[in-house]
């Protein structure tokens, strides 16, 4: 058992990812019976929601988990921006006998911009608290230090570890390209390297001291096993759990993650404004006809235009429109229960 799991409190290298909106508590503690660290993602939950979010968990369990946080440059509102997003996309709503709404709106807060969010994190005391998109200020994160939090940080190339070093975090979690769901770039408009997890965590074994928690692709033992030896003292999954009955997946992402024939992903920033993996479907495909990002609103005010037309579609009964998150190990899901997973991928490590 290496140091840093030692001070997480738990026995395996496995740490959840927060996977916001299909995670749930049931997961959470399924991850941690299993001596993994479960995480819970509250960034796109106001302050009183996300409380109770930080309560349901700790009924079930006993130990250590992970509070998960969005730090996103707040939303830059262009008008006229977004009333051409909205125009661009009524031909698709209107295929669904719909409108797209009037205005859009910023659905959530930055963590760095919420001062009530803030204080629920201050309150509650996580074992661990982790940063994605970005980081709060260096005197935050010392604050949350000395309330006993372990902070962990979102980073996909080397500038921003040097900058989650100067902040003070306690340990990073290198994200590769093959991840699902969202990319943890500190600014999305920066060219991305696209490093691979086993490239990234070697690469950035090379130049820092910080534990690094390598994120992407990792879906059995031999994963698990690579990253390890690529210098990580742990990892991080998320896809590998989409098929546990733990996990909350609504029908459309649900049949796409089960459709063996068809678990291709791909990187979009159509859905929500910023870059993130997704299983293939029309709304990815339309994303791929823009010429331009640049004609997409800031997240995550796109968002909410990509939500209202998964209502939309949904209601006309095509599940083609749903922010399906996955990463390149999709192929390998299986409906089996999150312990198994976990044990799976342990069990060619040394005890």
């Amino acid at each position: 058992m290496n140091n840093f799991i030692q001070r997480l409190g738990i026995r395996n290298p496995i740490i959840q990812s927060p996977m916001a909106g299909v995670s749930t508590p049931a997961l959470v503690a399924a991850v941690s019976d299993a001596g993994g660290l479960g995480s819970v993602a509250i960034g796109h939950l106001g302050p009183d929601a996300a409380r109770s979010a930080i309560e349901a968990v700790r009924k079930l369990v006993k130990g250590p988990f992970n509070v998960n946080v969005f730090c996103h440059r707040p939303a830059r509102r262009d008008a006229n921006k977004e009333a051409k997003w909205l125009h661009h996309l009524t031909p698709l709503f209107q295929a669904f006998h719909s409108e797209p709404p009037q205005l859009l709106r910023e659905i959530y807060r930055s963590y760095v911009a919420d001062k009530a969010l803030q204080e629920v994190i201050h309150e509650e005391c996580p074992a661990v608290v982790s940063f994605h998109f970005g980081l709060p200020s260096a005197n935050h994160i010392r604050e949350l230090q000395a309330r006993g939090s372990c902070i962990l940080a979102t980073v996909t190339n080397l500038s921003e570890v040097v900058l989650a070093e100067q902040a003070g975090v306690d340990a990073i979690v290198a994200q590769g390209y093959e991840a699902g769901g969202h990319r943890g770039v500190f600014e999305p408009e920066s060219e991305d390297e696209k490093l691979s997890t086993l490239e990234l965590t070697g690469k950035l074994s090379q130049h820092t001291n910080l534990p690094i928690i390598a994120a992407g692709g990792i879906m059995d033992a031999r994963d698990v096993t690579a990253a390890i030896s690529s210098g990580a003292s742990a990892v991080q999954v998320g896809t590998a759990f989409l098929l546990c009955h733990e996990v909350s997946l609504d029908p459309g992402y649900s049949a796409a993650i089960r459709d063996v024939s068809n678990r291709r992903t791909t990187m979009t920033r159509a859905i929500s404004g910023r870059p993130a993996r997704s299983v293939v479907n029309d709304f990815t495909k339309f994303g791929d006809t823009i010429a331009s990002t640049n004609t997409i609103p800031d997240y995550p005010v796109a968002y909410d235009a990509g939500k209202s037309l998964r209502i939309a579609a949904e209601a006309a009964g095509n599940q083609q429109f749903g922010a399906q998150w996955a990463g390149v190990g999709a192929t390998k899901c299986e409906a089996i229960p999150a312990r198994e997973v976990i044990a799976r991928m342990v069990a060619d490590l040394p005890t």
